[in-house]
């Protein structure tokens, strides 16, 4: 049995592992890949000009959310009241920051300090427009019509922090910041429900379920409810896996993200290396699907079903260890505290 510090700590870093395997495939197909690679495609970490295993804006975002449900904790026991995504939303503006675009919002907190975090790894254009626009889109005001995978590759945290219901219309709203296509905001919910289930206890494939009839709840939730569906029935098939991805999509969308990285997640649910493996070598978004898978699975087996090397070896493991480890606390009423996640 994983404790809930280690799956929290499973779920961070095993996102940020299986988003450094994608990033130096992301925008090449399979067989550019297989040349470069060879047959089995990548396999490992690789160093980045930084000489470091690089995370990309996904796990930069991913931070940005767990710094917001944190400070917006601290808020609402503090002065009893706080809008979530409002304040998950100034988060994303330090995150704009960092990317080298000036917003009006307080540059303070811990994560904002972290240096690591002051580079641009592709940030998604939708993202950054969205943010730039001085609008926060909503689920009932979308900002746009766009349903990249931009929204769900960030929501994780989410699920580890609020119950399923909870995080699921969460989730949906967090994504909703700067994707307004339902399935761009869907899926984030989505992905958050799996986390919260499986942090519950609930098993990997019951996990996808449930997600999936809540999902049903929502309006306009049968693109992302189809792709769900067909993902949870290829991972019983003999399908081969490349085929059964193609058949997903390569995951530039967000229902199409989730579906690859929930078939890979249940395909090889005790095998964290195969799983994220098979989720980055394909035609498509590899650094979103395998960091989507990444969460899912490090949810699943805990920090310690995942390969030790791979966990030394990312970039920031010690700052996403110690957010693993706040997250588990949920709140401290400590001056150390309130400077790390200021809620005023």
């Amino acid at each position: 049995m994983q404790t809930r510090n280690e799956r929290y700590q499973g779920c961070l870093i095993g996102g940020a592992i299986g988003d450094a395997l994608g990033w130096p495939v992301e925008f090449l197909k399979l067989d550019e890949i297989n040349r470069k690679y060879g047959p089995k495609g990548i396999t490992n970490l690789e160093k980045g000009r930084s000489n470091l295993v690089e995370i990309t804006d996904d796990t930069q975002m991913t931070i940005f959310t767990t710094e917001g449900l944190l400070r917006a904790a601290n808020r609402g026991r503090n002065r009893g009241i706080g809008h979530i995504p409002s304040v998950v939303h100034r988060s994303y503006l330090r995150w704009l920051n960092t990317q080298g675009v000036t917003s009006d919002v307080e540059k303070d907190g811990w994560i904002y300090s972290i240096e690591g975090l002051h580079t641009r790894r592709a940030p998604g254009n939708t993202c950054l427009d969205a943010l730039m626009s001085g609008k926060m889109g909503t689920m009932e005001e979308p900002i746009n019509n766009s349903k990249g995978c931009g929204g769900v590759m960030r929501t994780a945290p989410i699920g580890l922090f609020y119950k399923k219901e909870q995080a699921f219309k969460l989730g949906c709203e967090s994504a909703a910041i700067t994707h307004g296509h339902p399935s761009g905001y869907l899926s984030a919910g989505a992905l958050s429900y799996i986390i919260a289930a499986i942090i519950e206890g609930l098993d990997l494939e019951i996990a996808a379920e449930q997600a999936l009839i809540e999902c049903e709840k929502y309006p306009y939730s049968e693109e992302c409810n189809k792709l769900i569906q067909k993902a949870i029935s290829l991972s019983k098939s003999d399908k081969p896996d490349l085929q059964a991805i193609e058949s997903l999509g390569e995951g530039w969308v967000g229902e199409e993200a989730l579906a690859v990285s929930i078939y890979c997640a249940l395909k090889y649910k005790n095998n964290f290396e195969k799983a994220v493996i098979t989720a980055v070598n394909h035609d498509g978004d590899s650094d979103s699907t395998g960091a989507i898978t990444g969460n899912i699975l490090g949810a699943y087996l805990g920090i310690k079903g995942i390969p030790e090397n791979w966990v030394r070896e990312i970039e920031l493991s010690e700052e996403l260890t110690q957010l693993a480890e706040d997250l588990v606390k949920t709140y401290e009423d400590s001056e150390e505290w309130h400077e790390k996640y200021p809620g005023w």
